[in-house]
């Protein structure tokens, strides 16, 4: 069955089409998902409700953009709801005050399962704006308007991220290289 005629029936709550689309999307959705959810738990309840919410709105799709990419705006929307609604207070930042912290990554430095694991543990609030910003490519404005907080605390907490990540990295490397000696 084609992508047009998988919304459509859709579109006309057909169970079997829902079912399919499901098995279609779910993984990938499923590790967007996780990269907005404190863990693996928040992350199914997340992907649940974002299929909740596609099934329910998947009239309003109107074929422009990718459908995955819809897909993919629902699930993250859905993940930093939750988020907002379990957070209360923001810093407030000066923005004079932030610098940039670049992190400089060679191919041999650290493995991607590392560097996936230490951004998974970063503080919730860091990790957010980390991902939105470095992984899909968020400005932000547009970050603080989705996670409801001022652009110099989305540069902040992004700043500060990249700090922790660098000093995990530059940790990890001098064990690993303290073990090759």
């Amino acid at each position: 069955m084609s992508l047009d005629q998988l919304i459509k029936n859709c579109i006309n709550k057909d169970a079997q089409a829902q079912s399919q689309l499901y098995k279609q999307f779910a993984s990938k959705l499923f590790s967007l998902c996780l990269k907005y959810s404190k863990n693996y738990a928040e992350a199914e309840d997340n992907l649940h409700d974002a299929f909740i919410t596609i099934f329910n709105k998947i009239e309003q799709y109107n074929n422009k953009g990718s459908f995955e990419g819809w897909l993919k705006r629902i699930a993250i929307n859905t993940s930093l709801q939750r988020y907002r609604e379990d957070v209360g207070v923001y810093d407030i930042v000066n923005e004079d005050n932030i610098k940039d912290v670049s992190v400089d990554l060679n191919e041999n430095d650290v493995s991607i399962n590392y560097l996936l694991q230490i951004i998974q543990e970063l503080p919730d609030r860091y990790r957010l704006v980390f991902n939105l910003y470095v992984l899909d490519g968020y400005s932000h404005v547009e970050i603080s308007e989705l996670i409801n907080i001022s652009v110099g605390t989305s540069k902040s907490n992004l700043a500060r991220a990249r700090m922790i990540l660098k000093d995990k990295i530059e940790a990890y490397n001098a064990t690993s290289n303290s073990r090759s000696l």
